[in-house]
C-alpha cells in the first residue's frame, strides 16, 4: 500500500486515526490543507486519505463536507477516536516555569478550565502538533503546546500534565476516503448528499422517502449552496447499504425528488467502543 494522507504535522490526531485503522507500520503522507488530502488521493499519490468530519463538542468540519462534494472520491470508513490533550514541554521545564502556552484554537478551548487556573499567556496556533514541532525546532524555553501524546514522542518533549481535555467524553470522527469503495460489513451506514426544489414541503417529501421505508437517519445537517445565495442542500447519513433493494428503491424515488444526490459512500459503521 502507498502512503496514506492525512492534514497537519506529524504527532497530529488524524495520525492518531491513521494508526487506530490501518496500524502503525503505515506510510505517512502529512498534508497542509484539508484540500491537498482530497489532492493527493485523487492523483494517486496516496490509496487513503484520513480528514476529520465531526467534533462530539464543536461540530462539524464544513470544510470536510464541502471537499466531499467537491471530489469524486469515496468515504471508505468512519473512524472515532477519543481527544486527549497533553501540556507538554522542553525536557527540564515544569509547570511552574511555563510563561506561554501555544496550540491549535479549538484544542484551547477544548482545555479552558485547566488552562485558565495557570493564568498563563496563551498563543493560538494553526496546528496542535505543528505547536510541538515549533517548540522544539526553536527551542522555545519557558513554553508549552497543548497537543497529543504522539506529538510529545514524535518531537522529544516533556509531558508536565495529560488528560487536561475539560470534558472526558470528547470523540472526533474521521473519515478515511479513497477511489476505492468499501466492502460491506454486517452493519452499514451510506453517506449522501441532496438538494432540493426551493418550494414548500421539498425537504419533509424528501424525508418521507427514506422515513416510510424504515430506513434510520443518523445524521441530517444542511450546508449554504455554492451555486445560488440562500439556498441549501443536505447531508444526510443512513443506516443502509448500496446493495439492499429497500436502499435501492429510495435512491430512485429521492433521485426523481431531488435537484441532484451524490452518494459519497457506503461503508461498515464504527463498532469499536468509544475510549
Amino acid at each position: 500500500m502507498s502512503e496514506v494522507a492525512f492534514q497537519g504535522e506529524r504527532g497530529a490526531f488524524s495520525e492518531d486515526a491513521v494508526v487506530k485503522f490501518f496500524g502503525e507500520d503505515i506510510p505517512l503522507l502529512p498534508c497542509a490543507r484539508l484540500r491537498d488530502v482530497f489532492q493527493v488521493v485523487l492523483e494517486d499519490g496516496a490509496d487513503f486519505g484520513v480528514v476529520p468530519v465531526e467534533n462530539s463538542q464543536a461540530g462539524s468540519i464544513n470544510e470536510t463536507y464541502d471537499l466531499l462534494l467537491e471530489y469524486p472520491l469515496n468515504i471508505f470508513a468512519e473512524i472515532i477516536l477519543r481527544i486527549s490533550h497533553c501540556l507538554m514541554a522542553l525536557p527540564g521545564e515544569s509547570l511552574s516555569s511555563i510563561k506561554t502556552i501555544y496550540s491549535h484554537p479549538q484544542a484551547l478551548a477544548q482545555c479552558e478550565q485547566f488552562l485558565r487556573k495557570l493564568g498563563l499567556n496563551i498563543i493560538p496556533g494553526y496546528d496542535t502538533a505543528g505547536s510541538a514541532k515549533m517548540i522544539r525546532e526553536r527551542t522555545l524555553k519557558e513554553c508549552a503546546a497543548v497537543a497529543s501524546e504522539r506529538a510529545a514522542d514524535i518531537y522529544g518533549l516533556q509531558i508536565l500534565a495529560p488528560g487536561i481535555e475539560d470534558n472526558r467524553d470528547n470523540y472526533t470522527k474521521f473519515f478515511a476516503i479513497s477511489k476505492q469503495e468499501a466492502r460491506p460489513g454486517q452493519k452499514n451506514k451510506t453517506s449522501l448528499v441532496f438538494g432540493t426544489k426551493n418550494m414548500p414541503g421539498a425537504l419533509y417529501s424528501a424525508l418521507g422517502i427514506l422515513a416510510t421505508r424504515n430506513i434510520n437517519l443518523t445524521k441530517l445537517e444542511s450546508r449554504p449552496s455554492k451555486n445560488k445565495p440562500w439556498e441549501y442542500i443536505f447531508y444526510v447519513d443512513l443506516e443502509s447499504e448500496l446493495g439492499s433493494k429497500v436502499y435501492q428503491e429510495a435512491m430512485g424515488e429521492l433521485t426523481r425528488e431531488a435537484t441532484f444526490v451524490k452518494i459519497l459512500g457506503s461503508y461498515p459503521q464504527w463498532e469499536q467502543q468509544l475510549g
